[in-house]
């Protein structure tokens, strides 16, 4: 994997980047400018591109404005300060894969780093190669419960109703508005993509409907949405659950009229596109709480297509994992690894609630971490191992009320062995344990997964405890109100009420 490059002019932060990067197995390189930078970039490119906004020189807008010339595939992720709003935005206008807000979290940081060098871009042909080779996969399964789906997407091909996909995440939600696109009558138009849980509640509007030039301070040029980009085409609304309330009002006008303004214009611009929408959230369920609007509900679900979970149509498995596999090692141009009968048969047994993605991710860490061109049982991700010979980790099991099981079946562990004492001092031995048999299965950040893990439990218990209520839940674990509603947000935990 290409390194991540970083430009700052501030040492220290370069400092803290390249040494959680180095901690993460991701190469690191660092310029103090953006001469240096694009000096560079004519002999080679990195994976991704950090960049601070405020530099002497080249400001870090002026940079992302030349990289993405030069290179219009390349992820750059632009560091700001949190009430930077003016640059927030034109960043994104400039074509940034995302903003890192000032001072950051390092662990968010990085997740931010990775998603972007994970990310394919669709102009290439790998990229191609391998978003087809999922498709291809997807639509050819033969799980029963993916017959209803192919079906469906038959019967809609030559129409251009709405249609609403529904399932969990990872289940392949694009992959089947891409097949719906790719089979139908605008096959051969534009085919565009919205998270709305990836974009900041003030951008998406712009994102959605683009914005006329000096529409709010930032603006300094007239900008195309994406509903002007899928002009012809198909417009995948992902995440439709997660759209602002306010915002739902405005798509449900669009929906209803077939026009739109841009930000801050006055001339109404025909929507010509096919809309597709997809949630992992329950609609009805969000419609009955006040936070999804029942008028643009009823609007998005003229058809439901209701994609099944990896742990319904397991006898996929094999065949999504040979593809996965042969991506990796394309990608980090080694072996292709081949599963043993035994691997495959407990990949196979696994229930995969992250779905699709999580076997993908499987098959990335085992073309990284396995030490032969034959995985063995042995050599399988953590998940798996125990999942298949029942060990229990303390992450699962700790602050249980019920009490702690033991490890694993047949074995005594040190907290068995020592029943009468303290309850701390059990919960310690058994963090031992679970350390020890994570270290031994080389499973890769370890702190990381353990601390989100423990601190999911902690704020779930609290506010379980305080019925909801952050501020009484806050206070008693000893943090700020500000701090909990950050770790909810990052964690997915936490309905908050009054």
């Amino acid at each position: 994997m290409k390194p991540v490059w970083i430009v700052d002019d501030d040492q220290s932060i370069r400092w803290v980047l390249e040494k959680a990067l180095e901690r993460a197995g991701m190469g690191a390189r660092s310029f103090p400018s953006g001469a240096e930078l694009l000096e560079a970039l004519e002999e080679s490119q990195p994976s991704v591109l950090v960049t601070d906004v405020r530099m002497p020189g080249i400001d870090g807008l002026t940079l992302l404005h030349k990289v993405k010339e030069a290179h219009p595939d390349l992820p750059v992720i632009v560091m700001t300060a949190f009430t930077d709003l003016s640059s927030t935005v034109e960043a994104f206008q400039k074509g940034a894969f995302d903003y890192l807000p000032k001072p950051f979290d390092i662990n968010a940081a990085l997740a931010l780093i990775q998603r972007a060098a994970q990310r394919e871009p669709e102009t290439t042909d790998a990229g191609r190669d391998r978003e087809f080779g999922q498709e291809r996969v997807m639509m050819q399964s033969s799980a029963p419960a993916m017959q209803e789906v192919f079906r469906a997407i038959g019967r809609l091909a030559a129409s251009n109703v709405t249609v609403l996909v529904t399932g969990e995440s990872g289940t392949g939600k694009e992959l089947i508005a891409r097949a719906l696109h790719e089979h139908g009558r605008r096959a051969g138009m534009p085919f565009v993509a919205v998270n709305a849980a990836a974009i900041p509640k003030d951008l998406l509007e712009a994102e959605l409907f683009g914005h006329e030039r000096g529409a709010f301070t930032g603006a300094t040029q007239q900008r195309r949405g994406r509903f002007e980009e899928a002009r012809g085409g198909t417009l995948f609304l992902d995440e439709i659950g997660d759209m602002p309330f306010d915002l739902q009002t405005r798509l449900l006008r669009v929906l209803a009229e077939g026009s739109f303004y841009r930000v801050g214009g006055s001339q109404a611009i025909r929507a010509d596109v096919r809309i597709i929408a997809a949630t992992h959230q329950p609609l009805e369920q969000r419609v009955v709480e006040g936070r999804f609007r029942e008028d643009l509900f009823h609007r998005l679900n003229v058809i439901r297509l209701r994609l099944p979970p990896l742990r319904e149509r397991k006898e996929d498995i094999p065949e999504l994992a040979r593809l996965f596999l042969r991506n990796s090692a394309r990608d980090l141009n080694v072996p292709e690894r081949q599963l043993s009968p035994e691997a495959l048969e407990a990949l196979m047994a696994f229930d995969y609630p992250g779905n699709i993605r999580q076997l993908e991710n499987f098959c990335q860490w085992l073309t990284v971490m396995s030490s032969s061109r034959v995985v063995e049982l042995k050599d399988l991700p953590p998940e798996v191992l125990k999942a298949k010979e029942g060990y229990t980790s303390l992450a699962d099991e700790v602050l249980s009320p019920g009490g702690l099981p033991p490890v694993s079946a047949g074995l005594v562990s040190a907290a068995d062995a020592m029943p009468d004492s303290d309850p701390a001092e059990q919960w310690r031995a058994r963090l031992r344990e679970d350390v020890l048999h994570r270290l031994r299965n080389n499973e890769p950040a370890i702190m990381a997964t353990l601390t989100r893990q423990f601190e999911e439990i902690l704020i779930t218990t609290a506010l379980e405890h305080s019925r909801g209520r952050r501020v009484e839940a806050a206070m008693r674990l000893g943090i700020g109100r500000n701090t909990l509603t950050r770790k909810c947000n990052e964690l997915e935990v936490g309905e908050e009420r009054d």
